[in-house]
């Protein structure tokens, strides 16, 4: 299998969990519940969940105050769709 489509299925993945925690952390903080620790949002956005985080900020309107949310998010994104092109462009 190609190490381009490995790696897309892996942030696939890590994107939908980033996705569902964003929405549990929501869930949550509307409940006063316990919430999921931030550092856990942003480190799954920053090691590979950047699309799922992002998607959840929006579509959960979910720490969209938060500028270093935003930043984590971009800078998972741009560091993830260059890895992306690279591994495609030495195909």
């Amino acid at each position: 299998m190609d190490a381009a489509l490995i790696v897309a299925i892996i942030f696939a993945a890590v994107s939908l969990v980033n996705f569902f925690l964003y929405g549990l952390d929501k869930y949550k903080a509307k409940r006063k519940m316990w919430r999921i620790p931030e550092k856990v949002l942003l480190g799954c956005s920053l090691l590979g969940g950047a699309v799922g985080g992002t998607a959840a900020m929006f579509c959960f309107r979910h720490k969209t105050k938060h500028w270093y949310f935003w930043a984590v998010n971009m800078i998972g994104l741009a560091w993830q769709i260059a890895l992306l092109v690279f591994l495609i462009l030495q195909a």
